[in-house]
């Protein structure tokens, strides 16, 4: 019987190809030359890439025995996830693999910020000996600001206690006591920049964290602030960053990150008070080769018909076909728990009711869990690492199943608890022969509509008129409202709307409607596709 092809698109360790072992017929390919890729995708079963090579619907269309897409890094933005789900092809790639060197390069760019090693290096080698230009700072007993202690996070922090730093960070997922653990303190974003004499970013870019770090946030900065990115591109505004630089409104920053890569003709090249690298974060032999062997690994469990904990888009292994519809049910319905959820999580109950139940539905809460930390935290989530992350913040979760389910077939809810008491749920459910992606319950009030990309929830009082008044702010900002569902439990009484709009709230939309309604709760949620 003939071995699976796995296809290598591009170079990779020698560790890698050991990792595969001796069960596939290994071969090569160039996978910048397009159509030598696509004529070797045709016999292959799995293919194994890095940046270079763009698996997009064409290549994946070609590989007709294509059952995963290996990426031996953590970026995806050369493969189409959605394709690849539609067509059902695995995508894995090594969520872990680069942590500790992200984090040390973050490091690294606070010491040069702190010593002036990159200018001092330039000046040598130019003849000059200025030693009194060079004159830097200490670390010890500088106040560091962590933004997002995730897995990078929580490492950088480790890293700069060794200094004598004072630590605080921001991270409305992180309870007091997980950071205290870390010896670090949770402050607000606004205490963080006030207080800060360094601050690091190791958060996602999600519409919440686009333009986070812009010009207001700057004026509230000490003028001795050095500010350092290695995380994603976009969550400082370039444009406020390099005003604050060439003003000296904040003494420095380092980037490892762009709104654009490579960031052609940018004005932060041309100012001397900025260290730019070109996205060096996972660029060690050892994250390399990590991230090599790692998604070796997973193409084995792929191809033997086991579950793949980094897989991104579909859960392989034994999964009863009856469960499998509900893999990304769960992640949407995690990533709008964790949009209602304003502030620390400390315990998480995943509930499964219904038919299934009786099944095997474990994959059920690791999707649920990766739903939640997807657009949470900086490194990519997948089912390997979603229940550490949750362990890391202190958060208690539990597998709830019952084979009674009264008004649906089968429902699925997460319900969670606060830090400061207070209670979030959501619930979901398949209906119809099409197994339609349907939200059921928020918080108790029932609803009934079909997932979308973009949500609004809103909770205020029940009064004649209230519809109108949040339509004419919608339509006056060019929002087209698709969707909607009012529940309320009583007349007069508290009521949830959940709006269903066709692309994301501009900045201030939502703080006028808080203001015409006198909303209790308004918050968007953004679902990415699974």
């Amino acid at each position: 019987m003939a071995k699976p092809v796995v296809l290598i698109a591009e170079e990779l360790s020698p560790a890698t190809v050991e990792a595969l072992g001796p069960d596939f017929d290994i071969r090569s390919v160039d996978g910048t030359d397009r159509p030598a890729l696509l004529a070797a995708l045709a016999e292959a079963s799995a293919v194994l890439i890095r940046s270079a090579t763009k698996m997009d619907e064409e290549a994946i269309a070609a590989g007709k025995q294509l059952k995963v897409i290996a990426r031996a890094g953590v970026g995806l933005d050369n493969v189409d996830i959605k394709a690849a789900t539609t067509a059902g092809v695995m995508v894995v790639n090594a969520p872990t693999s680069n942590v500790i060197s992200a984090a040390e390069l973050a490091v690294g760019h606070i010491l040069s910020l702190a010593r002036f090693i990159p200018e001092a290096n330039q000046s040598m080698k130019a003849g000059e000996w200025k030693r009194s230009k060079y004159t830097g700072i200490e670390l010890f007993e500088k106040t560091i600001g962590i933004v997002g202690l995730g897995r990078i996070g929580t490492l950088v922090a480790q890293r700069l206690a060794g200094f004598g730093a004072n630590l605080i960070a921001y991270d409305p997922y992180v309870t007091p006591t997980r950071a205290q653990q870390l010896g670090v303190q949770v402050v607000s974003l606004d205490e963080l920049i006030e207080q800060s004499d360094f601050i690091t970013i190791h958060i996602p870019k999600t519409p919440e964290t686009t333009g986070l770090f812009g010009a207001a946030e700057f004026a509230k900065a000490k003028p001795t602030l050095r500010i350092v990115n290695c995380s994603r591109g976009g969550i400082i505004d370039e444009e406020a960053l390099f005003e604050a630089l060439s003003t000296k409104r904040i003494a420095a920053a380092g980037l490892d990150v762009f709104v654009n890569e490579p960031p052609k003709d940018s004005p932060l090249s041309t100012l001397e008070n900025i260290v730019l690298t070109p996205h060096l974060g996972a660029s060690t032999d050892e994250a390399q080769e990590k991230a090599g062997v790692s998604v070796a690994k997973s193409v084995r469990l792929a191809l033997d018909g086991e579950l793949v904990p980094d897989a991104v888009n579909v859960a392989g292994g034994v999964i009863d076909e009856t469960v499998r519809p509900g893999i990304p049910l769960m992640e949407k319905l995690g990533q709008v728990f964790s949009g209602l959820a304003q502030g620390p999580v400390s315990s998480v109950d995943i509930e499964i009711r219904g038919e299934i139940a009786e099944l095997d539905v474990k994959v059920l809460k690791l999707a649920a869990l990766k739903g939640i930390f997807t657009n949470v935290v900086s490194e990519s989530v997948s089912y390997v690492n979603a229940p550490l992350l949750a362990e890391q913040r202190g958060i208690e979760v539990r597998l709830v199943t019952d084979a009674v389910s009264d008004e649906y077939r089968n429902l699925l809810t997460i319900r969670g608890g606060l830090t400061d008491g207070t209670q979030v749920s959501v619930s979901g459910t398949l209906t119809g022969t099409k197994q339609v992606e349907k939200i059921v319950e928020i918080n108790g009030y029932d609803v009934e509509l079909p997932i979308a990309k973009h949500h609004i929830v809103m909770v205020y009082t029940d009064r004649p008129g209230i519809v109108a008044v949040f339509g004419k702010e919608f339509g006056e900002a060019g929002i087209n409202i698709a969707g909607m569902q009012i529940s309320r439990r009583a007349a007069g009484g508290q009521a949830l709307s959940v709006l269903t709009i066709d692309s994301p709230a501009p900045d201030g939309l939502l703080e006028a409607v808080r203001s015409a309604i006198d909303a209790e709760v308004l918050q968007e949620i953004d679902i990415t596709e699974a």
